[in-house]
């Protein structure tokens, strides 16, 4: 049992329309630490049976919060916004429990998570419509947006409270009810949230938490069922293209953040050390377990050296171990393949020419901990370059011309997010024109933000959250013409 300061927010069932339950079958998951695999806890191991009935109560309960004033689901989203807020210090605890980021990483994702609510309070009462002049004199054209209805959402583990709140907070603002399924490794968070809704006034149905551990059955439920009118996910593109595939059949409104490949450019008039900065801050934050995490770093030719010494030497600095003690920067990886696949990658990376200047290995003493690493001269033929790292290891490439490096960047089937350091500003503009990406970080290593458009290109998947334009993946569209006026 996790220790916290208002126990309530530990909850052992999930939740459908307004109760906490078990599965129908009594099955259980149990979840462990990922730092030191004590167990945490268990939660339902909940089936098709148990989501279609969660299907069903949001379907239900669609009908009376549509009808809720755009001011009234405002106060109630305003009051769960605060509850977060008043709980980041037991909500941090359980999500550095069960995810293993440091603690004060894991603040930061309260804070952050709850601010998508509170900006979705804010512009559920500007979801505005429009009047178009007409195409002939006796008539008058209205537009108005109404909400899609049923939401299913699929988040991952590597930030299990805030990509709840990104996809729910803009569907509820809408007039959505939601079906959520949160990760198996990391339900907690995600049922704190549904406690922290029920104080705050959510009528039972319109938030409902499935925990299980058959993701591919609750995802095909959640795509195929009728009721279930849009689906957004974050996860790995394979899984990404199954449930394209599946929500097809309904004609589903859809919106997927997959997997990504950033590339991560140092020019040789870049401020050097602000770049490092910027570079530690990108690929080792959540132990570089991030959709938006440099992947590859491209330092140019010029500056190459400095660029790599500075950059062993941060990571010199970076502290390893248990998220929940002070002082600690990178924790470890999310679950044993994690680490495997790490390790994997930098083995082919030394056996193919590279050289490891850091790191290099699983650290001493933590099982799921892999040391921060730095690999320098590697090539296009290693699997660094081409795959998803997904861990704390930074491969700097060398390249000499703008045209070489806006190649390389963009030789990936991945659009998400990209990273550029450099002064001159003609080559600024030509560069961030040129990535081909839905998110271009310029002098900055940290782009999510509640104010802007996070999202995709090409197989990182489409849609936005966050921002004015978070909202319109949940409204449909009506135009009405209006004839006989004259």
């Amino acid at each position: 049992m996790i220790q916290l300061e208002h126990p309530a927010l530990f909850k052992t069932q999930s939740y459908i329309n307004g109760r906490w339950v078990e599965a129908s079958t009594g099955a259980a998951i149990q979840v462990y630490n990922p730092f030191d695999q004590t167990l945490l806890g268990s939660v339902p191991d909940l089936g098709v049976e148990d989501c279609t009935r969660a299907i069903e109560a949001a379907a239900a309960a669609f009908q009376e919060w549509r009808d809720y004033t755009a001011a009234k689901r405002s106060k109630i989203l305003r009051r769960w916004y605060e509850l977060q807020l008043e709980h980041v210090d037991d909500l941090a605890k359980i999500l550095t429990l069960e995810q293993g980021k440091p603690v004060a990483e894991a603040k930061g994702e309260i804070r952050y998570g709850a601010s998508f609510v509170e900006w979705f309070a804010e512009e559920a009462k500007r979801v505005y419509g429009d009047v178009i002049p007409g195409h002939g004199s006796d008539k008058r054209i209205t537009v108005i947006k109404q909400p899609v209805g049923v939401v299913g959402a699929i988040t991952p583990w590597n930030f299990p409270n805030a990509m709840i709140t990104r996809k729910i907070a803009p569907a509820l603002a809408a007039g959505c009810t939601v079906v959520i399924k949160p990760s198996e490794l990391t339900p907690f968070s995600a049922l704190a949230l549904a406690e922290l809704a029920a104080q705050a006034g959510f009528p039972p149905g319109v938030i409902n938490i499935l925990t299980t551990s058959d993701a591919a059955a609750i995802g095909k439920e959640l795509t195929s069922n009728p009721k279930v009118k849009k689906i957004s996910f974050t996860g790995s593109t394979r899984v990404g293209k199954i449930l394209l595939r599946q929500a097809a059949d309904s004609v589903k409104k859809v919106s997927m953040e997959l997997g990504g490949n950033a590339p991560f450019i140092v020019f040789d008039d870049a401020d050097v050390e602000a770049a490092v900065e910027g570079a530690i801050a990108s690929k080792f934050r959540n132990a570089g377990q991030t959709c938006v995490c440099s992947n590859r770093i491209f330092a140019q030719e010029k500056v190459y050296d400095e660029f790599v010494t500075k950059l062993a030497a941060a990571i010199q600095d970076i502290t390893i171990g248990n998220g929940m003690e002070k002082g600690v920067n990178v924790g470890p990886l999310i679950e044993p393949k994690a680490l495997s696949f790490v390790e994997t990658l930098v083995q082919d990376a030394v056996d193919k020419g590279a050289t490891v200047l850091a790191g290099g290995k699983k650290a001493v003493n933590h099982d799921l901990i892999f040391e921060p690493t730095l690999i320098t001269e590697p090539s296009t033929e290693m699997m660094v370059y081409r795959e998803e790292i997904f861990g704390p290891v930074a491969p700097v490439f060398k390249f000499s011309s703008e045209a070489e490096v806006i190649a390389l960047a963009n030789d990936t089937n991945y659009g998400l997010a990209s990273y550029f350091y450099g002064r001159d500003y003609a080559r600024i503009w030509r560069v961030a024109e040129a990535l081909e990406y839905g998110m271009v970080g310029i002098n900055t290593g940290m782009i999510s933000t509640t104010v802007a458009p996070f999202g995709g290109i090409k197989e990182s998947g489409f849609g936005r959250e966050g921002s004015k334009y978070g909202i319109d993946d949940y409204v449909n569209i009506k135009y009405m013409c209006w004839g006989g006026v004259s």
